[in-house]
């Protein structure tokens, strides 16, 4: 079943909106935050713009802190929380660790909000907005966020050391990877379009180019040439763009390199080996139409952005994105502060009459 969607040209800009109704039930809304915090997308897009003008390469890294973060159970903020005594965070997992980056931004949105809205706005659902605000800021497609979802009280090392893509991913794999999440294969390709900006380490390359891989007959000579002397022996900390071309800019220039065989990444190329197929026709329809790519692009971060979400009385809205909140005070507990308080009040009244 087709989602219906609205197209409106805004400047120079495609503007897109995907209609929520679709065939899954979801309690996310739009307007979810209109009386409680009507500045949020204000705030979130100021402190987004200005870590993108700072740096561009920032934009890649807080859009991808969504994906890491509805990958491994769920949109619930696990991404964010920092180790503690309890367990080990994802930012510790083989896909996250030295890579995912971009905390002290949302750290700020999140400070600036508790100040605005104090216990109001999820760590999930800034990511949900910050991943769009970051899009847009280079470039590319704009979507309508849905908001509510709550924050979980827990992380899992585990499940994202098992449930995040991993760059070595055969075909097949990738497939079954985004299937688990209810992506088909379609979806699958205009996702993997985010790569049309940010960079890469050698680490995750450096596999494919000196070690022994399968479905890759795609890559071009002249840029295996490239890869090898900017990962020599895969021991160079050097960063190798997603995009050769444009990689701060959001376009469809990724899906053209990937056809020229000028794909940096093992999980990236095997799309248009030979053994693609369908997934290859994705591609090239892709790299031969911008809109189409957008307008898929910004249905599927809908989507991906309903992924096991936490609603109503679940989880909890953390006041820090690192750390769950602290349990409130048990009611012995209150119930001794107060006779401590009325104590001393009793002692002022009698001290002074």
């Amino acid at each position: 079943m087709k989602t219906n969607k609205k197209k409106t040209q805004v400047g120079s800009m495609i503007m897109l909106v995907v209609n929520a109704a679709s065939t899954e039930c979801t309690t996310l809304k739009p307007d979810f935050y209109s009386e409680s915090c009507p500045q949020l997308e204000t705030i979130v897009r100021a402190v987004v713009s200005k870590a993108v003008q700072t740096e561009a390469r920032m934009a890649a890294s807080l859009m991808r802190l969504e994906f890491h973060d509805c990958f491994v159970q769920g949109c619930d903020g696990s991404v964010l929380l920092d180790n503690t005594a309890n367990f080990t965070g994802e930012k510790d997992a083989i896909g996250n660790l030295n890579s995912l980056r971009g905390f002290d931004v949302i750290d700020e949105i999140k400070e600036w909000l508790e100040r605005e809205c104090p216990q109001t706005v999820s760590c999930a659902d800034i990511l949900a907005l910050v991943a769009r605000d970051s899009v847009v800021e280079v470039g590319g497609p704009s979507w309508t966020v849905e908001y509510g979802r709550r924050d979980g009280v827990t992380a899992n090392i585990t499940l994202a050391n098992e449930d995040l893509p991993s760059a070595l991913n055969s075909g097949p794999q990738l497939q079954r990877n985004f299937e688990s999440k209810g992506f088909n294969l379609q979806q699958m390709v205009a996702l993997s379009g985010a790569h049309t900006i940010g960079y890469a380490r050698c680490l995750p390359i450096a596999p494919s180019l000196y070690g022994k891989v399968t479905d890759d007959n795609s890559i071009n000579r002249g840029y295996l040439l490239f890869l090898e002397k900017t990962c020599p022996n895969g021991a160079a900390p050097a960063l190798v763009p997603l995009d050769n071309d444009t990689p701060a800019k959001f376009d469809k220039d990724y899906y053209t390199n990937l056809l020229l065989g000028n794909g940096a990444l093992h999980s990236d190329r095997v799309m248009v080996d030979s053994a693609g197929g369908t997934v290859k026709d994705y591609v090239v329809s892709y790299a031969e139409d911008t809109e189409s790519f957008f307008l898929d692009f910004a249905q599927a971060m809908v989507q991906m952005g309903r992924i096991q979400t936490l609603t109503g009385s679940q989880g909890q809205i953390r006041t820090n994105c690192r750390f769950v909140n602290p349990p409130p005070c048990s009611s012995s507990t209150k119930s001794t502060l107060k006779t401590t308080s009325n104590l001393g009040l009793h002692k002022l009244q009698h001290q002074n009459p």
